[in-house]
């Protein structure tokens, strides 16, 4: 009886949890978002929010948010990419998440990868977004 017990505990087990990047989470859940940190430029702190769905749009991740290094207070949002969703699938599995925020050519713009390697282009004086295409992964 112990060995039916015991093979009764596994499969229950395997069937409730798969293994994620850091540890046991429940099957199909995606793992946390990538922690991105926030770029200072020009006295304006650029950052990835992880979830942005109370700004009003229903995607989570893809905008950024500018705010003024000195006191905090938002200057604006930009939503660089749009997620599509399809309505039978969970939605968190399908959430993209900015990866990587990093200073371009002379301050002037802003270099961000999303999850799925693409790449965008933020000119910050017209707030303008430009698609790159896809990072090389090898």
């Amino acid at each position: 009886m112990k060995p039916v017990r015991a093979l009764l505990a596994a499969v229950l087990l395997a069937a409730g949890t798969v293994a994620g990047a850091g540890g046991e989470m429940p099957a199909g859940k995606r793992v946390a978002p990538p922690a991105v940190a926030p770029l200072t430029l020009h006295g304006v702190r650029y950052e990835a929010p992880p979830d942005t769905r109370d700004f009003g749009d229903d995607q989570a991740g893809g905008y950024l948010v500018a705010r003024d290094a000195r006191s905090g207070r938002e200057l604006w949002r930009q939503r660089i990419y749009a997620t599509a969703y399809d309505p039978k699938l969970e939605s968190d599995v399908q959430d993209v998440f900015i990866a990587s925020l990093r200073a371009g050519r002379g301050g002037r713009t802003l270099e961000i990868t999303d999850e799925r390697g693409r790449r965008y282009t933020l000119d910050l004086s017209s707030r303008a977004v430009q698609e790159q295409g896809v990072r090389n992964r090898r």
